[in-house]
């Protein structure tokens, strides 16, 4: 599943985020220390040091805002978040060739193993502000070009083959990080997912009016209240028995 989830951090957020990045003595070290294998060859960027505090006050922020987000925890079902790292792509270092995202990984924060179910990039500088610099994401017969406002984020399968463009102008800076869902299966989170949004459509269209019908025959009495309406009813109860059924906590 690809999901654009707008407004993740508020402009108040993305103006400390940038003050901490943007500062002469924030510090970056080179993007290869945390990669495998794989990326070794291809991976030229830099990344902000985890165990420095810019990226702790970061993380607790990026966190904090994660939370608070509905749409976040109904598209991933967290189980666990590996802690947000952050990125900078630009001059020599600007560019991430095609990789995969390994499958199991260990935060150095938390020492805490997470299985790469879902891989997020939280955009942290608008796209005026850098040429290229696109994540392209290969789909089946196609490929997914991502490059957002900041504040938004992008949420996509940690199985697909993806890079980072090169970026020929200014700079790229990004938070990244990993989820372990509940829901394993990408069909079933997007089965859920779809089930949660047509529900919320439906409790907000009966919430428009109060009934789910607004004849105003004063002989007949068909509204049915919101909170007794069954077919609401019934549908949450068989989002919560699907999400009973498959989530492992």
């Amino acid at each position: 599943m690809f999901l654009h989830l707008k407004n993740i951090l508020t402009p108040d957020e993305i103006h400390t985020a940038r003050s901490l990045l943007d500062a002469d003595d924030a510090p970056w070290v080179d993007g290869r220390s945390s990669a495998g294998g794989q990326a070794l060859a291809h991976k030229r960027n830099e990344q902000l040091a985890q165990d420095s505090a810019p990226s702790q006050q970061l993380r607790a922020l990026v966190l904090a805002a994660l939370q608070r987000d509905a749409l976040f925890f109904s598209a991933a079902l967290p189980k666990k978040i590996f802690n947000p790292l952050f990125n900078r792509y630009s001059g020599e270092s600007n560019f991430y060739g095609d990789h995969v995202d390994g499958a199991v990984l260990r935060s150095q924060s938390t020492q805490q193993w997470v299985r790469s179910d879902i891989s997020c990039t939280l955009f942290l500088a608008d796209p005026d502000e850098y040429d290229g610099g696109e994540l392209r994401i290969q789909e089946a017969h196609s490929e997914r070009l991502v490059k957002l406002p900041a504040g938004d984020m992008v949420l996509y399968p940690s199985s697909t083959v993806h890079q980072v463009a090169p970026v020929t102008r200014g700079a790229r800076l990004a938070s990244f990080f990993w989820i372990e869902s509940m829901v394993r299966s990408t069909e079933q989170r997007l089965l859920l997912w779809n089930m949660d949004m047509n529900l919320l459509q439906l409790r907000s269209r009966i919430g428009a009016t109060g009934n789910t019908n607004t004849n105003t025959n004063t002989n007949t009495n068909t509204n049915i209240d919101i909170d007794i309406n069954p077919a609401v009813v019934g549908l949450t109860g068989t989002y919560h028995n699907l999400l009973r059924m498959w989530a492992d906590t």
